[in-house]
């Protein structure tokens, strides 16, 4: 994975998009950035970080993923992969469905993941410094280059969408003491229960990650 690091930059995601549009750049490539002034979050909102906090996106062609991966449950696969490898260095991160990382019961960021042709974009977010009292941070200190290099080190690897859902299962019971926005409500997450394709049911209907 070819990683193109900039100092300052709007979006990572936009940015990369753009890029790969215009053929600029191939796939696989990845884009970080110190700092990220109009991040996309989750449902349209902008991701508020701050220098020094690890702003990145990268691109996949869909062949590169496991076979058995639904699209649908791609930003899951992407976060977990990168859960693991800070929990690797000490973290004691976790992953709230669908992929919102917390330490403790703070946000700490999250994962977009979009599609476009046969390229899977994903973008993440991760507060390594305080940015407001709403948000907490990474409770471990990190050097950026050297969680990228085991991150895309690991996802090389291609585990399989079932190793890595059978691990994320095991810490779902986390996410049912909060609340996912579905259909732009706040919902409680204390009565779902999670699909084996990473989708969960929740008030009778099937609710995939969609971001």
């Amino acid at each position: 994975m070819e990683i193109v690091y900039l100092d300052k930059i709007d979006s990572t995601h936009t940015y990369l998009k753009n890029m790969i549009k215009k053929n600029e750049y191939l796939s696989p490539i990845c884009i970080c950035a110190d700092l990220q002034t109009n991040g996309i979050g989750s449902r349209g909102n902008s991701w508020q970080g701050k220098k020094g906090n690890l702003f990145f996106s990268f691109v996949l062609n869909k062949e590169q993923l496991p076979k058995d991966l639904a699209l649908q449950s791609a930003s899951i696969y992407f976060s977990f992969m990168l859960k693991e490898v800070f929990l690797s260095q000490g973290s004691k991160l976790w992953l709230k469905w669908p992929n919102d990382f917390y330490i403790e019961d703070k946000k700490i960021g999250g994962t977009i993941t979009t599609v476009s042709n046969n390229y899977v974009f994903c973008g993440i977010g991760i507060n390594l410094n305080t940015v407001n009292n709403e948000f907490g941070k990474l409770d471990i200190e990190v050097d950026k280059k050297y969680i990228l290099k085991l991150y895309f080190e690991s996802l090389k690897k291609n585990k399989s969408w079932k190793e890595i859902f059978n691990s994320f299962r095991v810490e779902f019971h986390k996410s049912k003491k909060y609340k996912a926005t579905i259909e732009n409500k706040k919902v409680s997450l204390e009565n779902a229960i999670l699909n084996i394709d990473g989708s969960i049911n929740i008030d009778n209907k099937k609710v995939f990650s969609l971001r």
